[in-house]
């Protein structure tokens, strides 16, 4: 600690005079190499099909998602983060895992056209694929959590076989990372990697992205097996659990809400941590620049910076693109 001096012999504003200064001792950096641009693959082949409630932000079909990405590319958004849905829903959610899944058509499709050049991950859950919208299997009222495991394994290994570098599950069951991880090796595919949500709080921010999946869960919340908002030690707990069972990457979500547990994470794991800025996150930005209240593009950098100053390597947020496109960093 600097000794205190008497004013004005330290003036700290001499390192904030001008803007080559200030970046000269940024402590602090956020690159487009940071980001991970989420897409949703559309039910069906059309281009783009607006979501209630979310700025700006598309359902794609395979056709538009890969020129999109093609795109992101060239500018150099170089990590993706891909979700799928189905209108032919049942109780285990079935079409999850299915070899022609959206998901699996989608990843066929980006690796025939760009080969290895994207790194793509994939959300492992039930939620968007069940008839009554939770993570997973449901026996007498609530989620079944060893019953769970199998089928988001099954999950992961068509995503896997279909071209996924990440398999990312986000369902909170226990154990779902070590079951992955075994299945995937059965299967042949020990390459490739698990990007599990650690620790996933049972958040209001989830709005606009349930819009998006039509993902609302029936009959009872998901707080049975999400974590406690009111929780903070309970998310190292999660960390432990993870990187024994083989997660090599794990994630805060939601992002700005949470950033005392992404700056705990990062201080404790041996792997990368990774935070979500979620779509409640991303809306709120969106509100507050269309009514003038911020300016998107500041507002957008500093949530994103505030996260990566909290601890977190990667950051998935649907700015990716636009801040890519637009120039902002």
């Amino acid at each position: 600690m600097t000794k205190a001096v008497p004013f004005p012999t330290i003036r700290p504003r001499r390192l904030r005079t001008t803007a080559g200064v200030r970046a000269l001792v940024a402590q602090t950096t956020l690159r487009v190499d940071h980001l991970i641009q989420p897409y949703f693959v559309a039910e069906h082949e059309v281009e783009r099909e607006p979501i209630a409630g979310f700025t700006d932000v598309c359902r794609l079909g395979i056709d538009a998602l890969t020129d999109t990405i093609a795109a992101d590319l060239v500018r150099g958004v170089r990590h993706f983060l891909l979700f799928g849905s189905s209108r032919e829903r049942d109780a285990q959610g079935s079409a999850a895992s299915a070899s022609d899944s959206r998901v699996a058509l989608a990843l066929r499709a980006l690796r025939e056209r760009l080969g290895r050049a994207p790194t793509l991950f994939t959300d492992v859950c039930l939620c968007s694929y069940t008839s009554h919208g939770h993570c997973g299997v449901v026996t007498d009222a609530q989620v079944d959590n060893d019953a769970t495991l199998p089928r988001l394994a099954d999950v992961a290994c068509a995503h896997a076989a279909a071209g996924a570098d990440f398999v990312a599950p986000s369902d909170m069951m226990d154990g779902r990372v070590g079951a992955i991880r075994s299945a995937l090796d059965a299967a042949g595919f020990p390459g490739v990697g698990i990007l599990a949500y650690t620790a996933k709080y049972a958040s209001a921010y989830y709005g606009p992205f349930r819009n998006a999946l039509d993902s609302s869960p029936h009959g009872f919340d998901r707080a049975g097996y999400q974590m406690d908002p009111r929780n903070r030690r309970e998310a190292m707990r999660e960390l432990d659990l993870d990187v024994m069972e083989g997660a090599d990457l794990v994630m805060v979500k939601p992002a700005l809400a949470y950033l005392d547990v992404v700056s705990d994470l990062a201080a404790a794991s041996t792997v990368p941590v990774c935070a979500y800025s979620v779509s409640g996150e991303y809306e709120m930005v969106k509100q507050m620049a269309r009514a003038g209240l911020a300016d998107e593009r500041a507002l957008a950098v500093e949530n994103l910076t505030a996260i990566r100053r909290a601890g977190a390597q990667a950051i998935v947020t649907y700015f990716a693109s636009t801040i890519a496109r637009e120039g902002w960093l």
